[in-house]
């Protein structure tokens, strides 16, 4: 699972599709961990196309230009860890239950053993973590897992059709709601623009899907 992923993408993948899934690995890296000076500084370079997701962008490179590696690693754990109870809960579970570890955890663990996606050694954190949830998309798309047939294989690349149904079950089920909710966060400074871009980056990969469909 998570965390212990070779993301890297084959050169048979076109380059939007490279595209998604560097947004996906950038989400699941942001809500894995609070940025280091180093990617904070990368973060800052970045530079939207226009369009709202590109607006997202662009906020975020103003984001991460005005903040230091700090005051952005406390605003996590307050967030996410948070001695006595976090502020956000970024599972699929709570989402869509009102509780960890629930059905939707289930259904996910099924479908992370049809699509060949191991959990990685010293992961203690449920699978159904939006950062968790991220990668996979990001390995999916660019071929890091295995395949559909129940019978995974290094490199296979998972078509649209597949991608589609694990977004729509796993991830535009909820984490809409969940990157909304982040925007609005009491204690949010840098990650209301990391809110920001999960919120219209999943709003562009529904409409996408249903174009596609």
């Amino acid at each position: 699972m998570s965390r212990a992923v070779d993301h890297t993408v084959p050169p048979e993948v076109a380059e939007e599709e490279l595209f998604r899934a560097q947004v996906y690995a950038l989400l699941a890296r942001l809500l894995a961990h609070a940025p280091d000076a180093a990617f904070l500084n990368a973060l800052g370079e970045l530079a939207g196309e226009g369009g709202e997701f590109g607006a997202a962008l662009d906020r975020l490179a103003d984001a991460a230009r005005d903040s230091a590696p700090a005051a952005v690693e406390e605003e996590f754990t307050t967030l996410f860890i948070g001695v006595g109870g976090s502020e956000r809960t970024p599972y699929g579970s709570f989402y869509l239950t009102g509780f960890l570890n629930e059905k939707p955890l289930a259904e996910l663990r099924a479908d992370m053993a049809r699509l060949g996606i191991a959990r990685a050694d010293g992961v203690t954190e449920p699978e159904d973590h939006i950062a968790a949830l991220c990668e996979m998309m990001a390995g999916l798309i660019g071929g890091a897992f295995g395949s559909e047939d129940g019978a995974p294989e290094d490199g296979d690349i998972v078509g649209l059709d597949g991608q589609r149904a694990f977004f729509d079950r796993h991830i535009g089920s909820w984490a809409g709601r969940f990157f909304a909710d982040l925007e609005t966060s009491p204690s949010a400074r840098f990650y209301r623009a990391v809110g920001a871009v999960g919120r219209s980056f999943l709003a562009v990969e529904a409409r996408a899907f249903d174009l596609a469909a």
